[in-house]
């Protein structure tokens, strides 16, 4: 498959409803800033992007609603982000994103009355979602699959990988190349 969404994302610092054209998105929270005075005060860094997503007040009182207002409590939580076609600025329907699922809920959904336009309120539902499965467990145990195969194998498999992933397994691969040397298969690459 070629897939057409690398050619249709714009370049930007965050991300924004064109980004997620292509369907919704899970991400799991790494950093998130709040720098008061300015348009868009919260910015919310995820794993495998330099991007930003910044929440609209509507989506930052949904967090606050289901995390609480301690965005410290946030990193290592996942949301599930859609683009909503309905959205409105300025009178026109430009599309914004939203949030559809989130991890660590308390109970079951949760239903809020959100400002759709002035003076005018509509209900919006976030939904439980399970925890993502643990990606550097996932990674350790196919880079350990990937250094029996030796190390082309492992080194593609490296560089499959995330920079987080790579980041929290670097101090393994000493073992792993070792392991894949013995597999009998050396290109002589290393990896990095």
């Amino acid at each position: 498959m070629q897939d057409m969404t690398q050619v249709i994302t714009p370049k930007s610092d965050q991300i924004n409803a064109d980004d997620l054209i292509g369907g919704p998105r899970t991400i799991t929270i790494r950093d998130v800033q709040i720098k008061g005075g300015q348009e868009q005060p919260v910015s919310i860094y995820f794993e495998g992007s330099d991007k930003a997503f910044r929440p609209c007040k509507s989506m930052c009182r949904v967090l606050v609603a289901v995390w609480g207002p301690d965005a410290n409590q946030y990193l290592g939580r996942s949301l599930t982000l859609y683009r909503d076609a309905s959205v409105k600025w300025g009178g026109m329907e430009v599309g914004g994103i939203r949030i559809s699922h989130m991890t660590d809920m308390p109970g079951g959904a949760l239903t809020m009355a959100l400002t759709a336009t002035k003076g005018s309120r509509k209900p919006f539902v976030v939904k439980p979602m399970a925890k993502p499965a643990d990606t550097i467990a996932e990674a350790r145990v196919k880079l350990i699959a990937a250094s029996k195969e030796g190390m082309p194998a492992l080194e593609a498999a490296w560089k499959a990988l995330t920079p987080n992933e790579r980041q929290a397994l670097k101090d393994e691969l000493p073992a792993l190349k070792n392991n894949a040397a013995q597999a009998g298969v050396d290109d002589g690459n290393p990896l990095s």
